[in-house]
């Protein structure tokens, strides 16, 4: 190993170059080191992503599945669920913007599905799905589903075997990256 300072060798296992006394780090601290920064580094991306949304210039989400969403929900216990709740609001927001609707945040939906003992869940999944389809010719793309078909999914899917509110949420995600994907063409971001 070599002093990074003066250049001078320095044996294994010294902790100070002999020629001008500069503490050194071995290879292995150094990787290590250099490891957790930039895993400190992506975090913070990955926090300020979430707390700021997508920046100018940067193209919205566009790969929603049903199937991530299900498998990433049982390994967190349910936490990824507000994260594609948390991208599907904020995206929305974004590319309809000037509709003169806003879709509530993800605070604003926990608190409302809590004291409305999950009613507001659906009654949230209705309203995405309505503003997709009052959206969409501003894009050029037509959706043959809207509220009341997410909102018909919610209630009578429960009779086949608990799989309509999965479906409901099918048709809101293949609509959203649908709505997210025409945006970042508009805006060259594809």
């Amino acid at each position: 190993m070599f002093c990074k300072k003066c250049g001078a060798e320095v044996p294994e296992g010294v902790n100070a170059c002999p020629t001008c006394n500069t503490p050194v780090e071995s290879d292995v601290a150094g990787k290590a080191k250099e490891t957790f920064n930039a895993a400190e580094k992506s975090l913070k991306n990955t926090f300020n992503d979430i707390m700021n949304g997508p920046q100018p210039g940067q193209p919205l989400m566009t790969d929603r599945s049903l199937l991530l969403f299900i498998l990433l929900n049982l390994v967190t216990c349910g936490l990824f669920g507000l994260y594609y709740i948390y991208t599907i609001a904020r995206d929305l927001n974004i590319a309809c913007e000037g509709d003169g609707n806003n879709t509530t945040g993800l605070l604003l939906f926990i608190i409302l599905t809590i004291c409305t003992c999950g009613i507001y869940n659906v009654f949230w999944w209705y309203g995405v799905a309505n503003r997709l389809s009052a959206n969409a010719g501003r894009y050029g793309l037509t959706f043959p589903e809207n509220g009341t078909t997410v909102l018909l999914w919610f209630i009578f899917g429960w009779l086949i075997c608990f799989i309509g509110p999965f479906v409901a949420m099918h048709i809101v995600f293949k609509n959203t990256n649908a709505i997210c994907a025409a945006y970042n063409r508009e805006k060259g971001l594809a």
